[in-house]
């Protein structure tokens, strides 16, 4: 389990997490929205140790990642795995060095092992035998179930996913929005899933938890069903907002 508490971070005389608390809790997949500036990403960067926050603490498994150096940070973001809003794939290596990389640099494994985990990775993410490929090669929901296929390549305690359906089309977010859903449910896997999004689809189809982000702390917390039924006006004002953007589109 993750448990943050009184969690506060200033940039200059921005004080963008003015003290958050939320628990994460094991097996669940707990959905992170709010607008944008909230703070959501920097939460995200705050829980594997990218950043330091003035005030409170990040209790991972019952260790506090807000007082460990370097070297006990590295070690604890291994329990990791990270989808980036781009994918942030490597451009110079194939789809199947860019899923083992992680493997390949910080363990021991042999190499057909690796090339086994890969192929087994990529199948996951409904992407069989596109080792050779290259990312210039690839849609843009191609390179995103790459990113997954590499984010679950160590096979991690914890999925962070940074805005995963932005820029997607409808069809492709709802393709990765339900692959986000077979991760969470795999019973091999065992992750728990923290999702930062703008996209109200992804919180309804498979969120357990929903934690809503307003001014600096965490305003709204329970359920997807709660979410649609709270009279909170803040609540409201944001899935109305969220509605009118997408009736735009």
């Amino acid at each position: 389990m993750i448990e943050i508490k009184n969690l506060k971070k200033r940039f200059g005389k921005n004080e963008v997490l003015r003290g958050v608390n939320l628990k994460i809790e094991e097996g669940k997949t707990t959905v992170i929205i709010g607008a944008s500036g909230c703070g959501k990403s920097v939460l995200l960067k705050h829980i594997v140790g990218l950043l330091k926050p003035d005030e409170g603490s990040i209790l991972i498994d019952g260790e506090d990642i807000t007082k460990m150096n370097e070297k006990e940070i590295y070690k604890m973001r291994k329990k990791f795995g990270f989808l980036f809003q781009s994918a942030a794939l490597f451009d110079s290596m194939t789809v199947g060095e860019n899923v083992g990389i992680a493997l390949v640099e910080n363990t021991d494994i042999p190499k057909p092992e690796i090339l086994k985990t890969v192929s087994e990775k990529l199948r996951l993410v409904n992407l069989p035998g596109t080792e050779n490929l290259m990312p210039s090669e690839l849609s843009g929901g191609m390179r995103k179930r790459v990113g997954l296929a590499r984010a679950l390549s160590t096979n991690p305690q914890y999925i962070l996913y940074d805005e995963p359906t932005t820029g997607l089309d409808p069809v492709t977010a709802e393709t990765i929005d339900e692959l986000m859903e077979s991760v969470a449910m795999n019973e091999e896997l065992k992750v728990s899933s923290i999702i930062v999004t703008h996209d109200i689809f992804t919180v309804y189809e498979i969120g357990d938890i929903v934690a809503l982000m307003y001014d600096g702390i965490v305003h709204f917390h329970g359920t997807p069903d709660e979410l649609r039924v709270t009279n909170d006006p803040i609540v409201r004002q944001f899935l109305e907002r969220t509605d009118e953007k997408r009736a735009k589109h």
